[in-house]
């Protein structure tokens, strides 16, 4: 057993005897999300590097510390990727991990084409809260054998283990690409649209529509093969954009640093809904702006005051949806809020009940719960 690994399990085992808390983190770049963490930091970066990786088989196994960037690096040189599209957030010095971009469970523009981070983790491996070292899955998607438990640390937010080792299954990069643009389409229409073009065999990948400088306008970015691509860019219509500026724009979505995001009203806080991509165009409180919406309208932002959450989140309900405070008013605090809904009971009781099999004296990360809504 290698010494990084090691000293975790020792502090794991130390923290179990003497009942004290631990307060995971890798690069910290997603520490803005979910109420403030106590306890003393396990910090996961020195156990880093790629494990194992074999282009041929669409697998890669990695250590949980490994920056993200560096193992997106290595997949970019055999031309593959993680198709997830998974943020980084990275700021000030802070850099997503691997073990982080597991445990947080966000996915990027193409999660409603291409699946979410859980969709892609075929093995994992944890320290739960009794210092066991335990495997989960494997390195093939027929692996049944615990499956379902590896993909369940998706989204876990740290609570139920502290997650050491990680193998995923990686895409080839698509061989074609382009984004169309359609100017003065009304969010209704384009709600509309998607859902049309979704039952269709176009090789959509990822959608935005927002207010851009005061006119409403629909991104959609096709990939696939490229006679795929060509045929679906004469079908749909639009603006066929340039594609090396629009990689920008899509990776600036992606870690939401388009204007749309940076330039929130200083009292305002950033709202996920994520709703059925069905779901019509939401009535928002009076005052509040059109949202900007992905997921071909499965996952709506929306810039609002704190005190609109109960209205932002009995409106997700009402259409089977649920609500996050994401980004609180100031970008350098902690937001306070669960992460996930907290009106739902039935979620709770299954959090509490995986979090007693897993962590039963709850050392870690006390006062995160489970963030099934951040898929």
């Amino acid at each position: 057993m290698e010494p990084a690994l090691s000293q975790i399990i020792e502090r794991v085992r130390a923290a179990v005897s003497d009942q004290q808390a631990l307060r995971i983190q890798g690069g910290g770049s997603k520490s803005f999300l979910g109420r403030a963490l106590r306890g003393e930091l396990l910090d996961m970066r020195a156990l880093q590097g790629i494990v194992d990786y074999e282009p041929s088989e669409l697998v890669v196994t990695v250590r949980a510390g490994t920056p993200l960037a560096q193992l997106e690096q290595a997949l970019a040189e055999k031309g593959q990727s993680l198709a997830f599209e998974p943020p980084h957030f990275a700021s000030q010095g802070q850099q997503a991990t691997v073990g982080g971009m597991v445990a947080a469970g966000l996915s990027g523009p193409a999660r409603a084409s291409v699946g979410a981070v859980r969709d892609y983790v075929l093995g994992i491996e944890i320290i739960n809260g009794r210092a066991e070292q335990l495997r989960f899955g494997g390195q093939v998607m027929k692996n049944v054998a615990g499956y379902d438990v590896s993909r369940l640390m998706a989204g876990s937010w740290g609570s139920l283990g502290v997650i050491t080792e990680v193998s995923l299954k990686v895409l080839p990069v698509a061989p074609a690409e382009a984004t169309l643009r359609f100017d003065g389409i009304s969010q209704a229409d384009a709600l509309q649209q998607l859902n049309r073009w979704g039952g269709q065999p176009l090789p959509l990948n990822a959608s935005c529509w927002m207010q851009d400088q005061g006119r409403d306008t629909l991104y959609v970015r096709l990939r696939g093969a490229t006679a795929a691509v060509e045929a679906a860019c004469r079908s749909m219509g639009g603006t066929h954009l340039d594609q090396a500026s629009t990689a920008a724009d899509w990776a600036a979505c992606r870690e939401q640093q388009l204007p749309w995001f940076t330039q929130r009203a200083a009292d305002h806080c950033l709202w996920r809904l994520s709703v059925p991509q069905t779901a019509p165009v939401l009535a928002l409180p009076a005052g509040i702006a059109a949202p900007l919406v992905e997921w071909h309208g499965g996952l709506r932002w929306v810039q609002a005051p704190r005190n609109a959450g109960p209205a932002l989140q009995a409106l997700a309900r009402s259409v089977g949806g649920d609500a996050l405070l994401f980004r609180a008013e100031d970008a350098d605090s902690i937001s306070g809020a669960p992460l996930f809904d907290p009106q739902n009971a039935a979620v709770q009781r299954i959090h509490r009940q995986l979090q007693q099999a897993f962590d039963p004296a709850g050392i870690f990360n006390p006062g995160r719960a489970m963030g099934a809504a951040c898929a």
